[in-house]
């Protein structure tokens, strides 16, 4: 019993942190709806990739990211095992839906638009490159590749993946909704009081990080 609380508090913390790092993530990809040369987005992105700090950070984001994936599937293997009788089918048909009785499947969908996010960029910018992220272009000076190139190409060329992308912001903005509040109420936040103001809270969250990241393939396949 406390080995499984203890599993829940540490992937609640985990959650939060990379709810964080969402919307850092989030700030630096808007540059790229700001400035169509490129050089914001493009100085963002050099900075990421070379700030010794940023470095120390993403093996620490990788191993919260897959300690998350992990115990997230342990506990709820878990609960299925300890209510192996499903919902009957007089519930109403609407809440299968939830959020909260659906986040086995909305992690694996969202753990999917994940892997094809890395493969497209964070593979590209960091370890095989690309053509694109030497493509000439204002300010790429000192060694800064054209990252907004290999960006606006993929949402520009390929509509596909504009699609993808914002259904995988919608997937992200489902995930966090129950995820944001329910990782503060195992911590120990949940009076009636301060639940319905995290639930609140959950569902701003949630909606701008969501709408954000589906506004940005949406940005490139309107005005492109």
């Amino acid at each position: 019993m406390k080995a499984s609380i203890g599993r829940k508090f540490f992937m609640s913390l985990t959650g939060l942190f990379l709810i964080i790092f969402l919307f850092v993530h989030l700030t630096l990809n808007l540059l790229l709806t700001f400035d169509d040369s490129g050089v914001l987005f493009n100085e963002a992105a050099h900075f990421m990739a070379t700030n010794p700090i940023i470095k120390i950070m993403e093996p620490i984001l990788a191993l919260g990211f897959i300690i998350h994936i992990i115990w997230s599937g342990w506990i709820t293997l878990e609960n299925m095992k300890a209510r192996p009788k499903g919902y009957q089918a007089g519930d109403n048909l609407l809440k299968w839906y939830a959020p909260a009785k659906n986040m086995f499947i909305l992690g694996g969908m969202v753990l999917i638009f994940l892997i094809i996010h890395l493969f497209n960029f964070y593979v590209k910018m960091r370890f095989t490159g690309d053509p694109l992220l030497n493509q000439p272009g204002p300010g790429l000076e000192d060694g800064v590749h054209n990252s907004y190139a290999l960006v606006a190409n993929l949402f520009i060329h390929y509509p596909v993946y504009d699609i993808i992308y914002i259904l995988g912001g919608i997937l992200v903005g489902l995930h966090i909704s129950h995820g944001f509040w329910s990782a503060f109420q195992t911590i120990g936040l949940n009076n009636s009081k301060w639940m319905i103001r995290l639930k609140f809270l959950a569902h701003l969250v949630a909606f701008l990080i969501g709408a954000g990241f589906a506004y940005i393939p949406l940005y490139f396949l309107i005005k492109f």
